[in-house]
């Protein structure tokens, strides 16, 4: 287990000075930008113009944005934003994910987004890949927990299982067929198969997440975890986070050498990596797919 943690006990700075996946404290950096819409909805702050009533004479006029960093790990390659934000910062941004108010307050930063985001609600596209990739480690009908789920859409085997929980802080209504609990019902549960996909790039210290995920485990569940190859992470340049210069909510890109520390850091192993293509808005996406027991 990682030296950063103890006792399943992770030092929660503020502003980051290590490494989120494996601890190290060999970090660079290099300058950039909170988006507006995740700072209004974190913080409350939103960008203002600097003009001549300011009465600031040493003060170029212009537009100001909520500064941050852009940090990479010389020893794992993940990249990630110095803020870490904290439980209620999360909720202030996920609670009524993608609901009506979420999308108005987005598109005004963002025009277009009501679309990209209808294209979401539609489901995902590649849920049989997903499914193919996990077939061999599982028997049939599974008990599914999905934390992060959403409403349940876009989880596999949606037809295929005997017991279907989500866990999610976006409080939103979820699909017929699916329970909505909390963290502490599941708790007191074991399941076949934990889905946490496309989570854990949105998360400030993933090893809190998967800690908890371990307490809804036994030694026969599968946990499949999925996050996006950003990118800038893909052509496995040491320079590549130079290029990051603003963040939105996609807080940690994780190389593959990033992810499987994480997963040996909380007591995991992985029973299998993989990398896969699918379109998304017309274009190439790549993701990366592991699945995981308890060590």
């Amino acid at each position: 287990m990682s030296e950063y943690i103890k006792n399943e006990k992770i030092s929660h700075e503020r502003i980051a000075t290590y490494c989120v996946c494996c601890g190290s404290s060999k970090i660079t950096s290099t300058p950039a930008i909170l988006m507006p819409f995740v700072a209004e909805k974190a913080f409350g702050w939103t960008p203002i113009e600097i003009d001549e009533s300011w009465g600031l004479h040493s003060i170029k006029k212009g537009y100001a944005y909520s500064i941050c960093k852009t940090l990479n790990c010389i020893e794992c390659g993940v990249v990630f934003l110095d803020i870490r934000f904290t439980e209620q910062e999360l909720r202030n941004i996920y609670n009524g994910y993608r609901a009506e108010e979420y999308v108005a307050l987005r598109e005004i930063y963002e025009p277009g987004y009501k679309q990209r985001n209808q294209n979401l609600i539609n489901g995902y596209q590649y849920i049989e890949e997903v499914e193919n990739f996990l077939n061999p480690f599982l028997t049939f009908p599974v008990a599914i927990l999905d934390w992060g789920g959403d409403t349940g859409s876009n989880t596999p085997y949606k037809n295929k299982n005997k017991l279907f929980d989500i866990y999610d802080i976006s409080n939103k209504n979820v699909i017929k067929g699916t329970c909505a609990i909390d963290k502490f019902t599941a708790f007191k549960k074991t399941y076949d198969l934990i889905v946490c996909s496309n989570v854990l790039e949105h998360i400030p210290y993933p090893a809190d997440i998967l800690f908890d995920i371990k307490k809804c485990m036994s030694q026969n569940t599968i946990l499949y975890i999925e996050v996006p190859l950003e990118s800038i992470m893909q052509n496995g340049s040491a320079n590549a986070y130079l290029n990051k210069k603003h963040w939105h909510e996609h807080i940690n890109f994780y190389s593959e050498l990033a992810l499987a520390k994480l997963i040996q850091s909380v007591g995991l192993k992985s029973l299998s990596l993989n990398k896969l293509t699918i379109t998304a808005e017309g274009k190439p996406t790549c993701l990366l797919q592991i699945a995981c027991q308890l060590a």
